[in-house]
């Protein structure tokens, strides 16, 4: 095998990855199959960490304009994360990979704490760690959660899954002349408003220098290629590092 081209890695999965075709909230053989990607990983010696959206059940800012409280309905929705996270669980454990779901919130009974220190030891022992309930305060999203996450725990790599190639100059699912962007800098994505994630999100990827991959999740073995030194979706970095 291949040497890999980073040791941990952040993987930002979004609620809707998980969704079966027929509207479902929650596709078991959709799970299985992330969570078969996810376990050769790890057996190839990658350590990861996860962060599943909630979409696929509830998003608290659609709640908000529809008149519920908005910090209520942030709330909820780092509830739906914990649920996708206790699915992937499931799915990885079933195949015999340990697991720990840490959470922002305190919900002891089915899951850890976040403590970083602790993450980080469950990392090193080859424990996939899923962090649950986005920061755990109302009004940022899970993109936040992820970025903040890879960059507690030192990861040297965050890959948002998606549903297409990679980044575009727009959305290529409506617009057939979207360019695509192999390579570009958090400042170029900012500048432009690419729809990679959230300002929040990019702004503390770029200011402390941790390079995104954004690919398509739902082409099998892309993940294990890339690891491998395959140039796979658009990267996103810092230019000019200092």
């Amino acid at each position: 095998m291949s040497q890999l081209i980073c040791k941990r890695i952040l993987l930002k999965l979004s609620g809707e990855a998980l969704m079966s075709e027929t509207g479902g909230s929650i596709d078991p053989d959709i799970v299985k199959r992330l969570a078969q990607e996810i376990l050769e990983l790890c057996n190839a010696g990658l350590e990861v960490a996860l962060v599943i959206g909630g979409g696929n059940i509830l998003r608290g800012a659609e709640k908000a304009s529809a008149g519920l409280n908005r910090v209520t309905g942030d709330q909820m929705g780092m509830l739906a994360t914990v649920i996708n996270a206790l699915a992937m669980q499931d799915a990885l454990e079933y195949m015999g990979q340990p697991v720990r779901v840490m959470t922002a919130l305190k919900i002891n009974q089915v899951c850890e704490d976040y403590i970083r220190r602790r993450a980080v030891r469950h990392l090193e022992k080859g424990r996939v760690v899923i962090f649950a309930a986005g920061t755990g305060n109302p009004f940022f999203t899970t993109d936040s959660a992820a970025s903040l996450r890879a960059i507690e725990i030192n990861a040297e790599l965050m890959i948002k899954a998606t549903k297409v190639k990679g980044v575009y100059s727009a959305d290529p699912m409506k617009h057939s002349d979207a360019e695509f962007y192999p390579r570009l800098t958090y400042d170029e994505a900012l500048d432009q408003r690419l729809n990679v994630m959230d300002t929040t999100a990019l702004v503390l990827c770029r200011d402390n220098n941790l390079p995104m991959r954004v690919m398509n999740i739902f082409e099998p073995g892309a993940i294990m290629r890339l690891m491998q030194g395959e140039d796979i979706g658009s990267l996103l970095e810092k230019k000019g590092v200092e």
